[in-house]
């Protein structure tokens, strides 16, 4: 029995788990709970959200306030991961 075309998405569903480990060593943006922002190369992350990250800048209110080599962020602080629409060579 050969099911409809719907049933395709199906196994190509992506968990939270597979989007993680998909943009290990790409920009990111990470948003604390205070509203900081910092974006860098995300490094690692564990299973509570912590978070080891490469070439982060920090950012406050939008505005650049600090750049860190490497950074490394509690889990309970962050509110999301986001993937960077731009490179970290292309600037803001």
């Amino acid at each position: 029995m050969s099911g409809g075309g719907g049933e395709k998405g199906l196994t190509t569903t992506k968990t939270p788990a597979d989007f993680l480990k998909s943009i290990r060593g790409r920009p990111v943006v990470v948003k604390l709970n205070s509203g900081v922002d910092y974006r860098g190369i995300l490094a690692c992350l564990d299973g509570y959200m912590n978070i080891a990250m490469e070439q982060t800048e920090e950012y406050v209110n939008g505005q650049l306030k600090n750049k860190y080599g490497d950074a490394f962020i509690r889990g309970n602080n962050v509110l999301y991961i986001s993937t960077s629409k731009r490179t970290l060579a292309e600037g803001a």
